[in-house]
């Protein structure tokens, strides 16, 4: 009901005078829509297809990725925002939800109570680590390890306050990781101190959720995001992350573990309608929290090539297990601790 409510607010403004919708009611819709190619150079015949990370567990295939519609709408210092995907990418962001290709990747409203302080209600997109899962906003369209075993998305309440002109404060509590239902589940609180210069050519932004995802389950994830821009042409950033989890058995809560890891983004782009992303990746899961058993080094090179809001993505990536059993496969099966693939994308936002 709450969605379909969304979409007849959003769409109030077609049948409104145009002087009311101009200025009483600020009304915005845009989109993208993305799809892939990708190769993986062993030629696996089982999945995930030598791919570890989120969105692109394909090999020789043409994929859809997502058709994303979003509409937002404020009156006065109340907004809406309605965040809707179509696609295999819709489902693997909302894996929790019952198996569906559309979903709902946002809905919140926000309520502005003074200049500085806004609360936000509803489910957005999470604050913790650098990339999206909105392509058109990453510059390499396969996904980080830090991306895809960090949270995609929070559902709960949160409050931002504006300390100076380049601080921000923000607090909230949310069900547990990634759920938008969580009935008698525990909550989780989320936080972020953002900052950045005057210029904002250095910017800084310290994450974290935490809480008991169940009864017997608790979580902690502290993260670091930080972004340099050199010039207009050549900027550098980096997403440091580390996440915590406590079992609980029948004989008490048993000693933690943790998975960490680091990523470094080089962008350059020496036209308008050209660039470039070297990332570098180091993800540790040795005390087996996901299953890895080991290290992985991931190096991603991507070139961006636009033309309005159309963006072509070529890209070569390597991945190397440096630590415990060979994470990949060849086309016979065997072991490998190497893999190389390659894709090509296209993204159109309007």
């Amino acid at each position: 009901m709450l969605l379909f409510t969304a979409l007849a607010v959003l769409c109030a403004p077609v049948s409104a005078s145009p002087a009311d919708s101009a200025a009483a009611r600020p009304y915005k819709l845009s989109g993208y829509a993305d799809g892939y190619y990708r190769y993986n150079f062993q030629n696996p015949r089982e999945a995930p297809y030598n791919n570890l990370t989120s969105f692109t567990n394909s090999h020789n295939s043409f994929e859809l990725g997502m058709i994303s519609l979003k509409g937002e709408h404020t009156v006065g210092k109340v907004g809406l925002v309605a965040d809707l995907g179509f696609g295999r990418r819709a489902e693997e962001f909302s894996y929790t939800d019952a198996n569906t290709r559309f979903i709902i990747k946002q809905l919140f409203l926000t309520y502005a109570l003074t200049e500085k302080l806004k609360l936000t209600g509803g489910s957005w997109a999470t604050h913790v680590g650098y990339e999206s899962v909105d392509p058109y906003l990453n510059r390499t369209y396969s996904m980080s390890y830090l991306f895809s075993y960090g949270p995609f998305f929070h559902t709960g309440i949160k409050a931002e306050y504006q300390v100076a002109p380049k601080t921000l404060l923000m607090l909230g509590v949310a069900n547990p990781t990634d759920l938008k239902s969580a009935s008698n589940l525990p909550k989780t609180v989320i936080a972020q101190v953002a900052i950045s210069t005057a210029d904002d050519k250095i910017k800084a932004y310290f994450n974290y959720q935490g809480g008991r995802q169940q009864d017997s389950l608790r979580l902690q994830q502290a993260d670091v995001v930080l972004t340099y821009a050199l010039s207009e042409q050549l900027s550098f950033s980096g997403n440091g992350s580390m996440q915590y989890r406590q079992q609980r058995t029948e004989t008490g809560w048993q000693s933690g573990r943790a998975w960490w890891g680091s990523a470094f983004y080089a962008n350059l782009d020496p036209r308008s309608w050209l660039g470039f992303t070297l990332r570098s990746e180091y993800f540790s899961d040795r005390r087996n929290v996901l299953g890895f058993d080991g290290e992985v080094l991931a190096t991603t090179l991507a070139a961006n090539l636009r033309k309005n809001g159309f963006t072509l993505i070529p890209e070569l990536r390597l991945d190397r297990s440096t630590q415990g059993a060979p994470l990949f496969a060849d086309k016979a099966g065997t072991a490998r601790k190497t893999t190389v693939g390659a894709l090509l994308a296209a993204v159109y936002k309007f």
